[in-house]
C-alpha cells in the first residue's frame, strides 16, 4: 500500500508556470488527518482489518508507517474465516456493504464462542449507514461495535485530477439501481464550495446529473453558511466559475473505444488501478551492470537488453504513475502512442548530450556544476528507462491481429461504413476466440451508434457469446440490454421496452456532424495534434465535446489551434498564443444540439443559502467581467467515471485557453474493459491472503 510523498501540484507549477491552478493537495491532507483522528479514537495497540478495495484509495493518501506510527499493530484483509488477532482492540474499515457487515458479525461471534474478548471498532466509508446498523441488531451483535464514519472523499491522483476511486460507481448507479454514489459525489463537491465558495452556476446533462445537480442545491441550501475560513457556502467562489456535469450514459461511446493516448493505452492493455500499474521489476532497478560512476556513462536508447517477451515473464511489481516526481511521464501520458518513440528518442538524444558535457569540464568549479547536475540526470535516465521499457512492452500488443481488427472495426462504425460488414468481423473475433471485454464492448458500440442490431443476428451474436466464453455471461448480456443501461438492444425494439426508449435513441449521426465529431482520412497524421481528436487518432470524444459547448464554444464549430496560429483570438485581441476563455453562459448557442441528446439537461445559475431574491450569486458572466489577467477555474465532473483520454482531451482545451483552467473530478478511472468486467461482476480483486503484510 505504497503512496506517493510528493504533492500533486508540483507538475502543475512545472507545466503551467504562468497559470493559477488550485492547490489540491488539501484533500490528501484532509484525508490523512481524518484517517489518523479515526486511528486516535481507539487507544492503544490495534489491529487494523481493511477492505480490500480500499487499499488502492489508502495508498494513495498515507503510507504504512503511518499506521504504525499511531498504533496499528498488524493489518489482515476483511474476508469470510477466522480472524486472529494479537491485540485487544480490533479496528474494521470498510464501505458499508451487506457482505462485509455479514463477515464481521460472524467473526465477532466466532470470538465469542471462543471466549475471546476483544474490543470491535468499525469505520464505515465514506459515512455511516442504517442498513449496517440493522444487520449487526439482526446478527445479535450490535451491542458490540462501535460505529463511526471515516469520511473519505475525493482523492488527488493528479495534479488536475480527483477522484473518488468508486471502482463500481457505474455498476451501482445503471445496473444495481444504487444511487448511493450520488449522494457521495454532492457530499465531495460540497466539501469543493466550503473551500473554494460557491459554484456560480451549475451546468449538466443527462438523468443523474440532473439529480446531483439538484441534490447539490438542496445539500448546499441546508449546511450552514455561517462565513469562516473553513468554510465558505456562504460566499461566491473568485477561483471557480463553474461546475460542468457529465453523466457516463450521456456519452457510452467513448469508453467502448480504445484509447490510444499513452496513459490510456497503458490502462487498456496492461492496467491501472488506483494510478498504479504492474510492471517488470526490473524496469524500476537500475542495471547491476552499472555500478557507481559507471552508470553515469550516456543513456541508452533502450532501458535493458531484455525482450519485450522475456519482460513479461519477469516478476512483476506495483508502480506509482505519477506525474509529481516523474516529469517524463507529465510530457508522454497524454500524447497519442504513435508519438510516443519519436519524443522518447529526442530525451535520449537530449540526455546523450548532456553526459557528453562532463568531458567538456576543464576545472573544479565546472566539475563541481556537472556533479550537482548528475542526479536529476540519472533520475531522468531511470525515468527514460522505465516508459522506453513500459513502450516495448506495449507495442508487441498493439501488433496482434486482435488489436488492429478491433481498431478498424470501431473506426468504420464511427463512420457509419459497411456496418453488416463489421458485425460480420465481430463474429469472425468471437470465432477466434477474442478477449471477451473486447468483443463485447465492439457489440455496444455497433448497437449504441446505429440504435440497435438487427433482432435476429443480436440473437445469433448472443448465443456465440455464451458458448464461446460460458453461459455465466448471461447476466451481463441482460444487464447491458435492460433499462436504464440499454446498450445493447435490437432493432426494431421489442413492445415490452419500446415504449421506455422510445425517446432514448443516441442521435449519432447528427451530433457527428454538429459536434464535428471525426476527422476522416487526417493527412499528415500530426494535423490530429491540433484538435481534441487526437486521443483516438481521428475522433473527438463526445463528453469533452459537451464541455467545450459550455466552456470552449469555438472549439466545437472550428479548429481553435487555426485561431491560435492567426494570433487573434476570437475578439481579435492577442492572446499571446492563446484564445481567450469566454463567459460561461450555459448552453448557450448549442440548444437543439443538446437537446437531442437523451437525458435533462441542467443550467443552474446558484443562490447563496438563505439569501433573498435580490441577493444571487453573481452568473459567470458578471463573474468573468473581471481583469484578462485573472484565470478562473471550471470543475469537470464525470458521473459514472471517466477515461484517461478525455482527461487528456480536456488538458488539450485547457492548453488552448488563456483565462481558465479545468479541475476533473470523477468517481472513479474507468475503460471499456473495466465498465464490462464491472457490469459483469468480474472486477479485479485486491485481496490476497488474509494477512496484509503490515
Amino acid at each position: 500500500m505504497a503512496a506517493s510523498t510528493s504533492t500533486p501540484n508540483d507538475t502543475q507549477s512545472q507545466s503551467n508556470p504562468d497559470e493559477s491552478c488550485l492547490d489540491i493537495s488539501i484533500f490528501k491532507e484532509l484525508a490523512k488527518k481524518a484517517l489518523v483522528d479515526a486511528l486516535n479514537s481507539v487507544n492503544g495497540a490495534k489491529t487494523l482489518v481493511l477492505d480490500p478495495s480500499l487499499a488502492g484509495p489508502l495508498g494513495l493518501i498515507t503510507e504504512v508507517a503511518l499506521l504504525k506510527h499511531h498504533g496499528v499493530d498488524k493489518m489482515f484483509w476483511l474476508e469470510p474465516g477466522p480472524l486472529t488477532a494479537s491485540t485487544t482492540n480490533i479496528l474494521y474499515l470498510c464501505r458499508p456493504l451487506i457482505k462485509h457487515v455479514k463477515v464481521i458479525a460472524d467473526q465477532i461471534k466466532r470470538h465469542a464462542r471462543e471466549s475471546l474478548h476483544h474490543t470491535y471498532t468499525l469505520f464505515l466509508v465514506p459515512r455511516t449507514s442504517t442498513l449496517v446498523t440493522r444487520i449487526l441488531e439482526e446478527e445479535g451483535v450490535l451491542g458490540d461495535v462501535t460505529i463511526a464514519a471515516y469520511n473519505l472523499q475525493f482523492i488527488p491522483v493528479a495534479e488536475d485530477v480527483l477522484s473518488l476511486e468508486n471502482d463500481n460507481a457505474f455498476k451501482e448507479i445503471w445496473v444495481d439501481g444504487d444511487e448511493t454514489v450520488v449522494y457521495d459525489a454532492s457530499q465531495a463537491l460540497i466539501m469543493l464550495q466550503k473551500l473554494y465558495g460557491l459554484f456560480p452556476r451549475i451546468v449538466g446533462k443527462g438523468d443523474y446529473a440532473s439529480k446531483l445537480a439538484h441534490l447539490l442545491l438542496k445539500q448546499t441550501s441546508t449546511t450552514s453558511t455561517t462565513f469562516t475560513s473553513d468554510n465558505l457556502l456562504g460566499k461566491v467562489s473568485e477561483k471557480l466559475d463553474s461546475l460542468i456535469i457529465i453523466d457516463r450514459r450521456v456519452d457510452m461511446i467513448t469508453p467502448m473505444l480504445t484509447q490510444l493516448t499513452y496513459e490510456g493505452l497503458i490502462d487498456e492493455l496492461i492496467g491501472v488501478t488506483n494510478s498504479q500499474v504492474e510492471i517488470p521489476a526490473s524496469l524500476l532497478n537500475p542495471p547491476s551492470s552499472q555500478p557507481g560512476a559507471s552508470s553515469s556513462t550516456a543513456p541508452p536508447t533502450s532501458p535493458t537488453t531484455a525482450t519485450a517477451p522475456s519482460l513479461t515473464k519477469e516478476k512483476k511489481r506495483k508502480h506509482h504513475l505519477t506525474a509529481s516526481t516523474d516529469p517524463l511521464f507529465s510530457d508522454l501520458r497524454d500524447l497519442n502512442f504513435s508519438f510516443v518513440g519519436k519524443k522518447l528518442n529526442q530525451v535520449a538524444r537530449r540526455l546523450e548530450e548532456d553526459y557528453k558535457l562532463r568531458h567538456q569540464a576543464k576545472s573544479v568549479a565546472q566539475l563541481r556544476d556537472f556533479v550537482g547536475k548528475l542526479g536529476g540526470l540519472q533520475t531522468e535516465h531511470q525515468s527514460l528507462r522505465l516508459h522506453t521499457g513500459l513502450s516495448e512492452l506495449l507495442v508487441p500488443m498493439t501488433r496482434t491481429e486482435e488489436f488492429n481488427k478491433s481498431l478498424e472495426i470501431q473506426q468504420n462504425l464511427l463512420a457509419s461504413y459497411e456496418v453488416n460488414s463489421q458485425i460480420a468481423a465481430i463474429e469472425d473475433l468471437i470465432a477466434q476466440g477474442a478477449d471477451m471485454p473486447s468483443v463485447v464492448r465492439l457489440l455496444c458500440l455497433a448497437s449504441i451508434i446505429n440504435g440497435g442490431i438487427k433482432t435476429k443476428v443480436l440473437d445469433n451474436l448472443k448465443r456465440e457469446v455464451l458458448q464461446a466464453y460460458g453461459y455465466k455471461y448471461i447476466p451481463l448480456l441482460l444487464s447491458l440490454a435492460a433499462p436504464p443501461l440499454s446498450i445493447l438492444v435490437p432493432n426494431p425494439l421489442p413492445p415490452s421496452i419500446a415504449q421506455s426508449l422510445a425517446t432514448s435513441k443516441y442521435p449519432y449521426s447528427s451530433l457527428r456532424k454538429s459536434l464535428r465529431l471525426l476527422i476522416e482520412d487526417p493527412d499528415p497524421l500530426e494535423e490530429l495534434e491540433n484538435d481534441i481528436s487526437y486521443v483516438y487518432s481521428g475522433y473527438a470524444p463526445i463528453s469533452v465535446r459537451l464541455v467545450q459547448c459550455v466552456a470552449q464554444k469555438n472549439g466545437v464549430l472550428s479548429n481553435p489551434e487555426k485561431e491560435k496560429k492567426a494570433g487573434e483570438d476570437s475578439d481579435g485581441r492577442k492572446a499571446g498564443g492563446k484564445v481567450q476563455a469566454h463567459p460561461i453562459v450555459g448552453w448557450k448557442g448549442f440548444e437543439d444540439v443538446i437537446s437531442s441528446v437523451p437525458g435533462e439537461t441542467v443550467d443552474i445559475v446558484q443562490r447563496i443559502p438563505g439569501s433573498t431574491d435580490t441577493n444571487l450569486v453573481p452568473s459567470a458572466v458578471s463573474a468573468l467581467l473581471l481583469p484578462r489577467e485573472q484565470t478562473t477555474t471550471s470543475v469537470v465532473f464525470f458521473l459514472g467515471g471517466c477515461t484517461y483520454t478525455e482527461i487528456a482531451a480536456l488538458r488539450w482545451v485547457a492548453k488552448q485557453s488563456k483565462g481558465r483552467n479545468f479541475l476533473i473530478a470523477t468517481t472513479g478511472i474507468v475503460s471499456g474493459p473495466s465498465l464490462i468486467k464491472s457490469v459483469a461482476g468480474t472486477g479485479k480483486s485486491d485481496s490476497g491472503s488474509q494477512e496484509a503484510g503490515l
